[in-house]
């Protein structure tokens, strides 16, 4: 029996791991922490290199060995119970820890081989999609079929569309004639690792169905975006021709230039490195993912992060990438002001991304990303997930996706979107 995430086996396995990787951790920490103090270094530098030695290094030596001989003997065990305990059905609980994990962990689960790390599928009606599986696209109302992806954002999975009762996808595909797919994937990997990745799935699993393969229209929520752009690029590279399908593609909260939150986490770090007494907690920090530090600044290239330190304190280095031409694209930023608008506002952010780099506005001219009038709205009143189930949200995506509708409609852009630099 494989280790799959969906088994009660590939659960335990994959917990157990993590749980002993971590007393591994904390150990290593703590044994840093002992060895510096009993060294006494000044307040700057570098702290000692080395374990700590005598019966000091034993006890460290012991936790790690037993530790480790725990961890192997569960998992041989749970290995030998996988035919009795079975195939265990997914709940949604369990699914949104999984997720969550993998948003944290999800590059170590990955290149550990831990079974929690999730791979990347299309899903409709909350089950996988195979290969084969393309005429599902063909089977939406009305000619030609049109299908709709909703892509999630870190740490979630694709029932985060369906919330307080209102479910973004099934309310479009109603009211549009559209097909909802959703795709669930490792949001701890690299934005561009899974961009490279989505391209060839979606070549795939279009080809798979009757020609001509369905028009396609995306719908992202925040890194969600990213992993889009970012699939483009890669389809272009590889000349892929599902783009050909893709009509639109709606940004819901996309830190097209970055959240504020993890640039803070950045700083703290290098400066928890000056000292050698916090330099064992800057590892700490070093336990986030590679998903997590793509967002600094919003990665969306190999070119972006390889050959660079990603905890290193380091400015933005991106390089440029326009949208693509032939397809529509629409920008949501939400903004915790409430009320009417008022000329020249400071708009607040949605708690995780401004709406400066939700709309692609950059300081830089090369990297501000050009969305035509119209295809722009500040959701006022509304934090980073209301994106996901606001009335609001739904009718705006409704006006803006209609395959009838030969411009899309202009709201409070004009007068509300903000016009400063980052």
């Amino acid at each position: 029996m494989t280790n799959s995430p969906h088994t009660r086996s590939g659960n335990f396995r994959g917990f157990g791991r993590l749980a002993v990787e971590a007393t591994l951790g904390l150990t290593e920490l703590v044994e840093a922490m002992h060895r510096t103090i009993s060294v006494a270094p000044g307040p700057l530098g570098t702290p000692p290199s080395g374990r700590t030695k005598g019966l000091t290094g034993f006890v460290y030596g012991n936790v790690r060995g037993v530790t480790r001989l725990v961890g192997n003997s569960v998992d041989a065990a749970l290995a030998k119970l996988a035919p009795v305990l079975g195939e265990a059905a997914p709940s949604p609980g369990r699914d949104s820890l999984v997720a969550a994990l993998n948003g944290v962990l999800g590059d170590y689960l990955e290149a550990s081989g831990n079974p929690l790390a999730i791979p990347m599928q299309l899903r409709r009606n909350g089950e996988p999609l195979g290969p084969e599986a393309g005429a599902v696209a063909a089977a939406s109302a009305g000619t030609p079929a049109r299908m709709l992806l909703l892509m999630h954002g870190l740490c979630m999975n694709e029932t985060c569309w369906s919330r307080e009762g209102r479910d973004l996808g099934a309310a479009l595909g109603s009211d549009l004639g559209l097909t909802p797919v959703t795709l669930r994937y490792n949001t701890g990997r690299h934005v561009s690792t899974n961009g490279r990745e989505l391209s060839g799935l979606l070549e795939s699993f279009l080809a798979s169905g009757p020609a001509p393969p369905p028009e396609l229209t995306i719908v992202t929520h925040s890194m969600g975006g990213l992993v889009t752009r970012s699939a483009l690029h890669y389809a272009s590279e590889a000349g892929h021709s599902w783009p050909r399908s893709l009509r639109s593609v709606v940004f819901l909260g996309t830190p097209h230039h970055g959240a504020p939150t993890e640039r803070a986490g950045n700083l703290v770090q290098a400066a928890l490195g000056v000292s050698p007494y916090s330099l064992p907690f800057a590892r700490l920090g070093k336990l986030r993912s590679a998903g997590i530090t793509d967002l600094r600044h919003g990665n969306l290239l190999d070119d972006d992060w390889e050959g660079h330190d990603r905890f290193a304190h380091r400015g933005d280095a991106r390089y440029p990438l326009p949208l693509p031409a032939g397809i529509a694209f629409f920008a949501v930023a939400a903004t915790t002001t409430e009320g009417p608008a008022k000329a020249g506002e400071r708009l607040a952010w949605d708690g995780l991304v401004p709406v400066e780099s939700a709309l692609g506005h950059h300081r830089d001219p090369e990297r501000t990303l050009l969305f035509p009038e119209g295809r722009t709205w500040i959701a006022r009143g509304m934090n980073h997930f209301d994106l996901l189930d606001r009335a609001e949200v739904t009718a705006r995506l409704g006006e803006w996706l209609k395959p009838e509708s030969p411009e899309p409609g202009s709201g409070e852009e004009a007068s509300d979107r903000p016009r400063g630099p980052l």
